[in-house]
């Protein structure tokens, strides 16, 4: 939580192309129950803003000869130079004690505007690397972050001996290689398996199970939340 007297404020980065789909209404849901917890709720809707996903040179007017991105991540940062839209978003990504990321699980993965919005908004030098280290030492130290996402398979297919094998094989690679890597405390995620599956009585309870699970997790700071049905 914020140490300051102010409300503590919680980012949301949503990644979902259909405004009516289950996962942009649970990622209303969960704003709609941090805002009850007492956060100032900060929505970024990638596919809404129309989000460049793309990590390249034209973020640097200036580089010349090989193109090395993290290098001119570090030197744009120095020079105070970083694209505009990037440094909105990184000022946005600083000031928040939570980061939820909110999208339906493509390919075992974060669907690929997301993970470009992570390649252009951890910017090497202000996130991590540079003045800072890596994990407990970089940047977002001390702020915690979670996944808030659906599925296309049942609960059953992700646990051990199931048709996909363990969900936590394939949330690792963000967890750890994402998340952690620049310092965040990461939350157990909320899921929600399947509710392309589910009838309308049954997406109304998944509804309510994410407001109930997301008001645990902000209430207490120390609570872990759970994988839901």
């Amino acid at each position: 939580m914020s140490t300051s007297d102010a409300a503590p404020i919680a980012l949301i980065v949503h990644a979902h192309p259909e405004p009516r789909s289950f996962s942009t209404a649970q990622m209303a849901t969960a704003a709609q129950a941090l805002r009850g917890a007492g956060y100032r709720v900060d929505v970024l809707d990638l596919y809404s803003d129309a989000w460049d996903p793309t990590l390249s040179r034209d973020d640097f007017p200036s580089v010349e000869g090989h193109f090395k991105p993290q290098a001119e991540q570090m030197r744009a940062v120095g020079n105070g130079t970083l694209d505009a839209t990037v440094q909105a978003h990184l000022d946005r990504l600083l000031a928040a004690d939570l980061l939820v990321l909110s999208f339906p699980m493509w390919w075992f993965s974060l669907p690929a505007v997301l993970k470009g919005w992570v390649d252009r908004v951890f910017v090497m030098g202000a996130v991590f690397g540079g003045d800072h280290g890596l994990f407990g030492e970089a940047a977002l130290a001390g702020k915690r972050a979670m996944l808030l996402f659906t599925t296309g398979g049942s609960r059953e297919s992700f646990m051990p001996g199931g048709a996909f094998g363990p969900m936590d094989d394939f949330l690792f690679h963000i967890h750890r290689g994402m998340l952690e890597f620049v310092g965040y405390r990461v939350l157990d995620p909320v899921v929600t398996y399947g509710p392309a599956h589910m009838t309308e009585e049954e997406r109304a309870a998944a509804l309510e199970a994410v407001r109930e699970s997301v008001t645990l997790v902000a209430a207490d700071p120390r609570s872990r939340d759970v994988s839901l049905v």
